[in-house]
């Protein structure tokens, strides 16, 4: 990072403000609320995650970030481990040159996530000395913590990542910040010991809120929000919820409230189970999908994966297509299907190519399909 890290963090004034002006061309519904602060959040979100580890690499994601700021979107993506770290500061150099065009700070949604290993050199010749001498000796993790290899689920490691991202995207707090994938620790240890180390990762993210490094944090899951009830992978919103309110009062006071606000999970034509499987309580006497439990609970949803890596952007469901004759393409019809998609705030589009940011300035210039016409579309499939 250069220079001093940007104060602020989203609020409800500078993002409707910044919807009016920088999204003044995008349609109306763009813009999505986010319970409780009153900030408005683009139904499309600028991701990281795609592109090879290399400097070029890094200036085109620094300024598909820098064009999509100034031009609407108002939600960056990322994650400690994304492209061996240089995706979050890609990102930060990209919000800066935007924030020198007048964009401010508090306009702008920033997540970031930790857990997975960071290899910040590339993949090390030899992992178990590397962990040995950059998690084991530093006191982030042992050996016994670490999950497939790869993740790690301690209080210090996901510490260490939260101000990696800060710092990386040159900002003093971020406006969330996401466990990534903890349903990875099942298989390692079992679930109520998994559900064990998220309560303690939350309070350490309950006292990041109390030190004003985050706002809100969450999980970022795979599989644990689509899977059914019984499977061991399963995580139920209630049940989050309940962690945070434990680690809240513990780091807070007894009727202090969390801050888990929000979740990201895979949806798309070919992953709808967020919207199609009942497989969540409320708490309110009734089943739900993930999404509409979410909206019940008042947690935030963000979509991952728009575009299944990429095969949704050559071709669409049958039914989507005939739905969408005059979007410009089978990636903004997916990308139009997702953020149409009743519950569903943000849908996460990676981007490391400056051409595709044209589909989605194509599509946030499109109002989102009408409620009716969208339901029509999976009777239809």
């Amino acid at each position: 990072m250069s220079g001093a890290p940007a104060e602020g963090f989203a609020t409800a004034a500078a993002t409707r403000a910044y919807a009016a002006s920088a999204g003044g061309s995008c349609a109306p519904g763009h813009y999505s609320d986010f319970p409780g602060s009153g900030a408005r959040l683009s139904s499309i979100g600028i991701g990281t995650f795609p592109g090879e580890a290399s400097a070029e690499a890094d200036r085109r994601i620094a300024g598909i970030i820098e064009r999509g700021v100034c031009s609407g979107i108002n939600v960056i993506d990322t994650a400690a481990h994304y492209r061996y770290g240089r995706s979050a500061r890609a990102a930060g150099e990209g919000l800066r040159a935007a924030l020198r065009r007048g964009i401010a700070r508090e306009a702008v949604y920033l997540v970031s996530k930790g857990g997975f290993l960071l290899y910040p050199d590339g993949p090390p010749a030899d992992p178990q000395q590397w962990f040995r001498d950059e998690i084991v000796t530093r006191g982030l993790g042992t050996a016994a913590d670490l999950a497939s290899g790869t993740h790690l689920l301690t209080p210090e490691y996901i510490r260490y990542q939260l101000d990696l991202s800060r710092d990386w995207l040159g900002v003093h707090t971020l406006d969330a910040f996401l466990v990534d994938q903890p349903e990875v620790h099942v298989a390692h240890c079992g679930k109520p010991q998994m559900l064990k180390k998220l309560e303690a990762v939350f309070r350490v993210l309950e006292e990041a809120v109390r030190d004003g490094t985050i706002r809100h944090y969450g999980v970022s899951s795979f599989h644990a929000f689509r899977v059914h009830t019984d499977e061991a992978l399963f995580l139920s919103l209630v049940s989050l919820l309940g962690l945070a309110q434990k680690a809240a009062s513990a780091v807070h006071g007894d009727r202090a409230a969390h801050h888990f606000a929000l979740i990201q999970m895979p949806f798309n034509q070919a992953m709808p189970e967020g919207f199609t499987r009942f497989n969540q309580v409320t708490g309110q006497g009734n089943e739900a999908s993930t999404l509409q439990a979410a909206r019940q609970l008042k947690v935030y949803v963000m979509a991952s994966h728009t575009l299944l890596k990429g095969h949704l952007g050559q071709q669409s469901l049958a039914a989507v297509g005939r739905a969408m004759p005059g979007l410009p393409g089978a990636a903004a019809r997916a990308i139009q299907f997702n953020r149409s998609t009743p519950g569903l705030g943000t849908t996460l589009v990676g981007l490391s190519t400056p051409a595709h940011l044209d589909d989605v300035l194509a599509v946030a210039c499109v109002a989102p399909i009408e409620r009716a016409n969208y339901l029509a579309l999976y009777e239809q499939a």
